[in-house]
């Protein structure tokens, strides 16, 4: 069976991800086959690209990381699943294509008001948004939350599961059309992030009970200024490093990391705050507690991720530099035609 995939020949530079066909060969017995209809993309995809990822594979690699789609193909027995079944998976890379196998484990049904562009947007964003609120942030009722990149794939989740756990949602965006953006989501305490982001929390003498960052620097740094005893930091990602239109800005990224917060852990103690850092992907290997957790999130009954950005999956390269430049409201999606490039 033939299929199409995003592949790079090695780590580096963002123009060598070339579109190619290759065979998909035989279903493995236990696995399931996804005719892919859509694949979601996040800041990690660009990372592993240009090499900027520590779980980037070593040579050529296909990336992403989550995906939706319609079951295609089922080998042995399985009760969860049948051809014809409409899902949403996650991946440990290998998303960019047009057909995915997959251990039934990684898949969960695509509720049924839900677009293929919703499914491909919701678990990796969502997971990476609750993992960080429960189980690294302990949110609580009555919580200040503060969420940087608010109007972004996980600043969104977050916002909304903040407001459905009984916490205050505190976002920040970088422009004053993502402000307006959130507040016609019902969002009305957001922050338009100024040069000096410190200023700003200082003039309005704001704490927080926890803070959700992806971006780094100076704001993460004025973020856990603010905290409040017993406040928690926690670290999804570093959009500060995002690399150039192609490749790694090295120098500019060697700055930044000279320039990175440094927190002293005695201080940590004396002020009654924490710092947590986490990378998602580990989680792919923790196969029963992944599940719960995706178990466990749905339960709130979040709405469907929003989708602000669709592109057709031979425009992957546009896709990804919408993404990178750090405009994007929502999520950005990679749209399959039924059936595209498929030889059965």
């Amino acid at each position: 069976m033939k299929r199409q995939v995003w592949q790079t020949n090695k780590a580096g530079a963002i123009d060598r991800l070339k579109l190619l066909s290759d065979d998909l060969g035989l279903l493995e017995q236990g696995n399931i086959r996804v005719e892919v209809r859509a694949v979601g993309l996040n800041f990690a995809d660009i990372f592993a690209i240009t090499g900027l990822y520590s779980a980037t594979p070593k040579g050529a690699f296909v990336p992403g990381l989550e995906f939706s789609g319609v079951v295609a193909e089922v080998s042995g027995i399985n009760n969860d699943y049948s051809v014809g079944d409409k899902v949403m998976g996650v991946s440990r890379f290998g998303g960019y294509a047009t057909l995915i196998d997959s251990a039934p484990e990684y898949l969960t049904p695509l509720p049924k008001s839900w677009t293929f562009e919703q499914g491909a947007a919701y678990l990796v964003q969502t997971l990476t948004a609750y993992y960080a609120l429960t189980d690294l942030g302990n949110i609580k009722t009555g919580h200040s939350v503060l969420i940087h990149s608010a109007a972004g794939g996980v600043g969104l989740q977050a916002m909304k599961l903040v407001q459905l756990m009984g916490g205050s949602p505190i976002g920040t965006v970088g422009s004053q059309g993502k402000k307006a953006f959130l507040q016609t989501q019902g969002f009305t305490d957001v922050y338009v992030r100024s040069k000096v982001f410190k200023q700003q929390l200082e003039q309005d003498k704001r704490h927080f009970d926890l803070v959700l960052d992806g971006v780094g620097g100076a704001v993460q740094k004025a973020s856990f200024d603010h905290l409040n005893p017993m406040g928690r930091l926690v670290v999804f990602g570093a959009a500060e490093f995002t690399p150039g239109k192609n490749r790694p800005q090295y120098l500019k990224a060697a700055l930044q990391y000279i320039k990175r917060p440094k927190y002293d852990v005695m201080n940590m103690i004396s002020d009654n705050k924490s710092v947590m850092a986490f990378n998602l992907i580990w989680l792919w290997q923790q196969v029963a507690y992944l599940t719960e957790l995706i178990k466990s999130m749905q339960e709130y009954g979040i709405s469907p991720p929003h989708v602000g950005h669709v592109y057709s999956f031979d425009d992957a390269h546009s896709a990804i530099q919408c993404l990178r430049k750090g405009q994007s409201i929502g999520k950005v999606v990679l749209k399959v035609k039924a059936k595209a490039a498929i030889n059965y």
